[in-house]
């Protein structure tokens, strides 16, 4: 299953926290550093706060938008 690191963006949902992933990358004529980042829904069972680092993980759907879990925190 895939794994992303993750930043905490809110979790102010019982058992859904909204974390956001950023990707770095080299642009392949301009040779410049370009910023990707995403929103992912994930349950979750613990107490975090915004700004915390995560790691998460792939799981089956647990609702409509819902298809990650977190696994710990960094």
């Amino acid at each position: 299953m895939k794994q992303l690191k993750a930043t905490v963006i809110h979790s102010k949902t019982p058992q859904t926290t909204v974390v956001q992933v950023t990707r770095r990358w080299t642009h392949p004529l301009y040779h410049k550093i370009l910023t990707k980042k995403k929103k992912f829904l994930c349950q979750n069972e613990m107490e975090l706060n915004p700004g915390d680092k995560v790691i998460i993980q792939e799981c089956r759907p647990q609702s409509k938008r819902k298809r990650w879990q977190i696994l710990k925190k960094i």
